[in-house]
């Protein structure tokens, strides 16, 4: 006997939640998301979930401390309620940066994040392009990493981007796994770019690594945020000889100076996802392209319900 599904969401990206109960063809979740006076958030499931599979769709953007605690409470609230299974599904995981002591006396918030989720009750957890992939070692729970590649990559052969014409660029060392899997998958070469960060938010482009010149560049990360990485890198890129840059980026944080930088820069376009909802600054930045990861997300929720491979999807 195959359980029933529900898919419950928050507040912070309804968009992303209505786009993906659309794909699968199912009614979203009722439930009420509300904050008292005094900005406490309360949350009530509408419907019967007893021995019901439960998905909660709840990236933790900005606000990211309001966010994150309507995912504990939704997930709170369903175990109540006697839900079959609850799975977290975060496109965006905030506070995934701070993965490891950078100096003394600091903390580790990723590792708090994820026990706080798994103390909330979520059986298992899913999530787009994680900032490090130790992230899932920080769960005691199953965790489905997903990329978002592929949506990226059609795109590209959409704007028919030949393979030989095309360098994959990772803007640091700490994003070379994910480039080499991309020029893998489109068959291209690669480059790196060697950059210092001397503070937070703030970096210096030093160097690149690799060949660019005369080819059209794809800059490849997991999130930009104030912009200054990707801007420099690309103007670094144009400087050494390549036809255009683009990026393409998994989550638009983009805080900060972040759309004046990408107006001011020399960057074609800037690909991102809708695994944050945009602010109307950056809706209007004739630069800035979204794609959805809807499919993606609704077809893993899918798998996930029906007890089918998720790794499969990447192959």
């Amino acid at each position: 006997m195959i359980k029933a599904l529900s898919i419950f969401s928050g507040n912070a990206n309804r968009e992303l939640f209505e786009s993906i109960c659309s794909v699968m063809e199912v009614s979203p979740g009722a439930s009420l998301v509300s904050n008292f006076s005094d900005g406490e958030s309360f949350v009530e499931i509408r419907e019967n979930v007893r021995n019901v599979n439960c998905f909660v769709v709840q990236p933790t953007s900005s606000p990211v401390n309001q966010n994150l605690m309507e995912l504990l409470i939704m997930i709170d609230a369903l175990k109540r309620a006697s839900a079959g299974s609850i799975v977290a599904v975060v496109p965006y995981y905030g506070y995934g940066r701070q993965d490891r002591k950078v100096k003394p006396r600091t903390p580790i918030s990723s590792k708090l994040v994820a026990d706080l989720i798994t103390a909330a009750g979520a059986d298992r957890l899913v999530s787009v392009d994680l900032h490090a992939g130790q992230i899932q070692g920080f769960f005691n729970i199953p965790v489905d990493h997903l990329y978002a590649m592929p949506v990226f990559i059609d795109y590209l052969r959409m704007r028919g981007l030949a393979r030989d014409e095309v360098v994959v660029i990772s803007p640091d060392a700490g994003g070379v796994e994910r480039a080499r899997a991309f020029a893998k998958r489109i068959e291209s070469t690669m480059a790196i770019i060697d950059k210092r960060r001397p503070q937070p938010n703030v970096s210096e482009v030093m160097n690149i690594i690799g060949d660019v010149k005369g080819k059209h560049a794809v800059i490849i990360d997991d999130m930009i945020d104030t912009a200054g990485t990707v801007t420099q890198a690309a103007k670094v890129i144009l400087d050494r000889g390549a036809k255009s840059v683009i990026a393409c980026v998994t989550h638009g944080v983009l805080s900060g100076p972040a759309i004046q930088r990408i107006n001011d820069s020399v960057l074609s376009d800037v690909i991102i996802t809708d695994t944050i909802p945009l602010s109307a600054a950056a809706r209007a930045c004739s630069k800035i392209q979204v794609l959805s990861v809807a499919k993606l997300l609704a077809e893993s929720i899918k798998r996930i319900h029906h007890g089918d491979s998720i790794s499969s999807l990447f192959v």
